[in-house]
């Protein structure tokens, strides 16, 4: 198992830097985040020959599990290290056998976790034990198996026969893992084969995993799920799983986002069909629609339920942006190190670093040209005036967040054409004529920010404007 160095091409690069770049971008960047978790993998594996003892065992068994399932099977090795969850619990592993707690022993059973997984999902006869902290044996990529009776402490046996059935076992009890879901090669690849029908049973007696919300191009699923431990920060936890009557109420928006986006937003469509798959519900999710993702999470977006398809699919949008960004900024350095600084973002009650600045920058770009699309193909009057007002508002945000960026001295030259590029696409979307009431209520928007956004941070806002 040896992690692949990647190269972008120029183009390809400009064309994600204009807001876009297709599936082509999005494959590239699942295969580069694929082999950055297999180099992840490797580094626990070295940090815990230097912490030594058990742990040192339990990783390198792990390692060599993982290493006879790639063997086997690269397609079920690659489906586990690309899954959402795979990212934090990997880095996060790492970082605490570098710095361990001092208390609790370095939560190796998360990596022995993802290397049973992928044992499973390649249907590689063997059996391995698996530490429980509660009453959940996880199975990351795949689901969770409940045991109401174990205890933290207790142990739980995998134990896959030569005809790939496999069974989990503690404390007297059995549960069965259910066919297995879609085994496409990393977020991002081509898939090898549809989604099974069996494959994804979500709440089934107890076995609990994903519920598959709709299958785009391809076979690639889109998925409901609560991420395995570590989870996504703020994802809402559902100690019994997430039920098919809250799964039904996503699925009915979920369904109309894909068929918007593929009849109306073609590159947008494509970029969902080719990497992120998962989506998680929000445990606070507040007022309004509210999303958000995470650096190590690629594939995945947590956001609170949906109340309409377009809402979910500028949502969808959105987010992805922000997926194609953070794998992105795996392979490039485009900022500068250090900088205290705080700005504007005009979409934000707080002053922003940076990173976070550009980041929403770009994220708004996508928005930007998801609803200059959707006033052209809106039937309906009001929604298209609403369209068109969304364009206008998001349009001028990421152009003035942009336009700072640029200014901030802290891009490196690939940052530079990065945010040069973005710039380009953005004085076009400027040029387009907007009737006036929807420019009118842009503008007013825009000025209605910053003013609360003033009043709300002070001595911060009057250094920023002096």
């Amino acid at each position: 198992m040896s992690p692949s160095p990647y190269r972008m091409p120029g183009a390809l690069f400009d064309a994600v830097a204009a807001g876009g770049g297709g599936a082509a971008a999005l494959r590239l960047l699942g295969r580069a985040e694929h082999s950055r978790r297999l180099a992840c993998a490797y580094a626990v594996t070295v940090a815990a020959r230097e912490f030594g003892g058990a742990v040192a065992e339990a990783a390198e068994h792990a390692w060599g599990l993982l290493g006879d399932a790639t063997r086997s099977s690269p397609e079920a090795a690659t489906a586990v290290l690309t899954h959402p969850s795979a990212g934090p619990t990997l880095f996060g592993l790492l970082a605490q056998l570098h710095s361990p707690d001092g208390q609790l022993p370095p939560p190796v059973h998360w990596f022995t976790g993802l290397a049973v997984s992928a044992a499973v999902r390649a249907g590689l006869p063997t059996r391995a034990g698996l530490p429980l902290t509660g009453p959940w044996a996880v199975l990351p990529s795949l689901g969770r198996a409940r045991f109401p009776g174990a205890r933290p402490g207790d142990r739980a046996e995998v134990r896959i026969d030569r005809t790939g059935r496999c069974r989990v076992t503690t404390a007297g009890e059995t549960v069965t893992v259910p066919g297995l879901p879609y085994t496409g090669g990393p977020l991002g690849s081509a898939p090898h084969g549809p989604a099974r029908a069996d494959g994804f049973h979500g709440t089934t007696g107890r076995w609990f995993g994903a519920h598959l919300l709709a299958t785009l191009d391809g076979g690639a699923p889109l998925l409901l799920d609560t991420l395995d431990p570590p989870c996504f920060p703020h994802s809402a936890r559902h100690p019994d799983g997430i039920s098919a009557a809250e799964a039904r109420r996503w699925a009915t928006p979920a369904r109309g986002a894909c068929r918007l986006l593929r009849a109306d937003h073609p590159e947008a469509y494509a970029e969902l069909a080719a990497g992120p798959h998962l989506l998680v519900p929000l445990t606070r999710p507040g007022h309004g629609n509210r999303s958000g993702s995470s650096a190590e999470t690629f594939g995945c977006m947590a956001l609170s339920p949906p109340t309409s398809a377009t809402g979910l699919a500028v949502t969808l949008t959105h987010e992805t942006q922000h997926n194609k960004l953070a794998a992105l900024l795996h392979l490039f350095d485009l900022f500068e190190p250090g900088g205290p600084e705080r700005f504007y973002a005009p979409w934000r009650p707080d002053p922003r670093p940076l990173p976070g600045l550009f980041h929403g920058a770009y994220a708004h770009l996508g928005v930007a040209r998801f609803w200059e699309r959707r006033r052209e193909t809106e039937p309906d009057p009001a929604l298209r005036a609403t369209a068109h007002a969304q364009f206008a508002r998001w349009r001028l945000a990421s152009h003035e967040a942009t336009t700072v960026t640029l200014s901030s001295g802290r891009l490196t030259p690939l940052g530079h054409r990065f945010a040069a590029h973005m710039l380009t696409t953005l004085d076009l979307l400027c040029s387009l004529p907007v009737p006036a009431p929807a420019l009118h209520h842009a503008e007013s928007a825009a000025r209605a920010h910053r003013a609360d956004w003033q009043n709300r941070n002070g001595d911060t806002a009057r250094r920023l404007s002096a």
